[in-house]
């Protein structure tokens, strides 16, 4: 299972529902500065080998520019992101696609489905 670095446009609440579940997660600002560039992050996630939970569109652009194959990233796209709504749902999908996630992915889940893209991406 890998584990999860929840992003700072997150909530921090994220970290109870997910580790509740099994997975192991940290939330960015217990590891880094609040005003980090999204460079950072990702260099910490994938120095540690963490997968970015975020909602921010940024991440997966980092890795298209950059035909990097880590960290995994995970990104939300739906209008509802806290996880007393959402969090089951996440759950699931790090659960089943957890293999992806460690080989190198960006997984976008969205209020109806969810959708894998395996690193480094074609094309990029």
């Amino acid at each position: 299972m890998i584990s999860i670095l929840v992003d700072m446009n997150l909530s921090p609440d994220w970290i109870g529902r997910l580790d509740a579940s099994g997975i192991q997660a940290r939330h960015w600002t217990e590891v880094g500065p609040a005003g980090a560039a999204d460079s950072e992050i990702m260099a910490w996630a994938k120095e540690n080998g963490f997968a970015v939970l975020t909602h921010d569109l940024d991440f997966s652009a980092i890795l298209a520019a950059t035909q990097a194959i880590a960290p995994s990233v995970i990104l939300l796209r739906m209008q509802d992101v806290f996880p007393d709504s959402t969090a089951q749902r996440v759950i699931e999908a790090i659960r089943t696609l957890s293999d992806a996630l460690v080989r190198g992915a960006i997984v976008t889940i969205g209020a109806a489905d969810s959708r894998v893209r395996i690193l480094p991406l074609p094309g990029a």
